[in-house]
């Protein structure tokens, strides 16, 4: 444990951080997985998943959770499987 009072603050500004994105990128498979049973399902709510996925991968980006890449692999992924 660290001794001086900001290494302390830091650890404890650091756990709530990785606890937040943890939470964040969890959200984002969660919706991915979501989208990929309904679609093996042939479920009716396909568009509303299809677009709650992109939006999660979106907003993980933009919160520098996943690259640039990354979040367009993803999204090109998901829109294959959505189109096929």
């Amino acid at each position: 444990m660290p001794i001086i009072k900001s290494a302390i603050e830091r650890v404890r500004i650091s756990e709530k951080a990785q606890a937040r994105n943890a939470s964040q990128m969890s959200e984002m498979r969660t919706a991915v997985k979501k989208f990929d049973k309904a679609k093996v399902a042939g479920a009716e709510n396909l568009d509303d998943l299809y677009k709650a996925a992109i939006s999660a991968i979106d907003r993980a980006h933009s919160k520098g959770l996943i690259k640039a890449n990354k979040a367009a692999r993803d999204k090109s992924r998901l829109t294959a499987r959505y189109n096929k």
